[in-house]
């Protein structure tokens, strides 16, 4: 598949996400373990949405200038309408790595650095599918029609799902893990691997990267062909995609903290899942505009949100994200 971004736009995107990661990192290291406060996550929130924002302008600047205003108009819808289906998606992520680290009793001071791993993972997983997907759709167009078919089920099951409590036991992953490692029944701080009578073995620490890994891979099944429901340019698939991953830790400990106040969020979820499979299973018979489509994730979220929250379960007051 091709794309009309220029290549300075590319160069300038991998030197961005580079950059980020290396502050990442730097801030990381400063801060050391610790727990993320609300305060603190709404304020790194803020600060990837910002930057995301900025990064779309750029690029539609980049395309006004090569290509038009039309076409610079409608790459930023949809880089926008891309990101905001990925930020949905990754709110359902987000709670199945609450459930993780609930499971397995994570210290909040160790989450943070776990989700960093993780989200390094994941920008080179989904790389990596996002390429492949691109060069089926190009190959193959009816892959459009699987990736359709499956997203609509994938929102069906979900829906089904919603009120059911995940029993990470039957995890595979999991099982697979435990049968391979032997895993210390202690947290050893933030390390990975730890020594008990003389015998080098895993930490609980480092099932729970494996899994926030092979979940990120799972979901990105379902995100990535949702994308590609709103574009077939792969420089937008992959720049919304990473955008919105970049901001997930923040994001996560964010909702960790009022998980409870969205508990219909799922449903929401379900139905944008649907929506879109069934946009891309009609790609060919009803062209739906992208400005529509963003209406109708927004509309939905917002929906939802607001129902969740009208119908929440009395809580106590939280005193941190973690």
């Amino acid at each position: 598949m091709q794309t009309l971004a220029p290549l300075w736009l590319w160069i300038v995107f991998i030197l961005f996400v580079l950059a980020a990661l290396f502050v990442d990192f730097v801030v990381l290291k400063k801060q050391g373990s610790h727990e993320v406060s609300v305060p603190e996550a709404m304020r790194w929130s803020a600060i990837w949405v910002a930057l995301s924002m900025a990064f779309n302008v750029l690029l539609w600047w980049a395309f006004m200038q090569d290509q038009g205003s039309a076409i610079a108009n409608a790459k930023a819808l949809e880089f926008l309408t891309g990101y905001l289906i990925e930020k949905s998606l990754a709110v359902d992520n987000i709670f199945v790595f609450l459930m993780i680290f609930t499971y397995f009793a994570v210290p909040p001071a160790y989450q943070k650095r776990v989700l960093m791993i993780g989200i390094i993972g994941a920008i080179v997983l989904r790389t990596v599918m996002i390429l492949v997907g691109g060069w089926l759709i190009s190959q193959f167009h009816w892959v459009l029609y699987v990736f359709g078919a499956f997203l609509l089920l994938t929102g069906i099951k979900m829906w089904w799902a919603a009120d059911k409590e995940p029993n990470l036991e039957d995890n595979p992953a999991l099982k697979v893990l435990r049968r391979l490692l032997p895993v210390s029944k202690h947290f050893d701080g933030e390390n990975f691997w730890t020594v008990q009578s003389g015998v080098r073995i895993a930490t609980p620490l480092l099932l729970v990267v494996a899994l926030v890994g092979f979940t990120d891979v799972i979901f990105a099944v379902d995100s990535i062909p949702a994308i590609y429901a709103i574009t077939s340019d792969p420089f937008i698939v992959l720049t919304s995609n990473i955008f919105a991953i970049l901001g997930l830790r923040a994001m996560y400990f964010l909702l960790a903290a009022m998980a409870a106040k969205f508990h219909l969020l799922s449903y929401g979820l379900a139905v944008i899942l649907v929506f879109i499979g069934t946009k891309m299973m009609l790609i060919d018979i009803v062209k739906i505009p992208v400005l529509a489509s963003l209406g109708v994730v927004i509309g939905i979220l917002a929906v939802t949100m607001i129902w969740s929250v009208k119908t929440a379960p009395a809580i106590g007051p939280s005193k941190t994200a973690g």
